[in-house]
């Protein structure tokens, strides 16, 4: 049996309508600030986690140690050659 026009009309309509409605979800879900903002959460809630605290602190410790460490020895290597120059020291 064939379909009426009005029948026809209706499905195109509700079709719209749940094309529109996708659509929206679509816009919303690709919203940069919303993407942003979720990344943020993400990243903190991670981040403020024990474990990764605790190996950050432990990193950063680290990184403080090596650059002591290479101050340390370039003000040596700097009175060394000082010592030399004026010398107070022979090779």
């Amino acid at each position: 049996m064939a379909r009426d026009t009005e029948s026809i009309e209706r499905d195109i309509e509700r079709a719209r309508e749940q094309l529109a409605a996708t659509l929206d979800q679509l816009g919303e879900r690709a919203d940069p600030r919303k993407l942003a903002e979720q990344a943020q959460q993400s990243v903190v809630a991670t981040v403020t986690k024990p474990p990764v605290l605790a190996a950050a602190a432990g990193i950063a410790v680290l990184a403080a140690l090596v650059v002591g460490a290479r101050f340390k020895r370039a003000r040596r290597e700097k009175q060394l050659i000082r010592a030399i120059a004026e010398g107070k020291i022979s090779l």
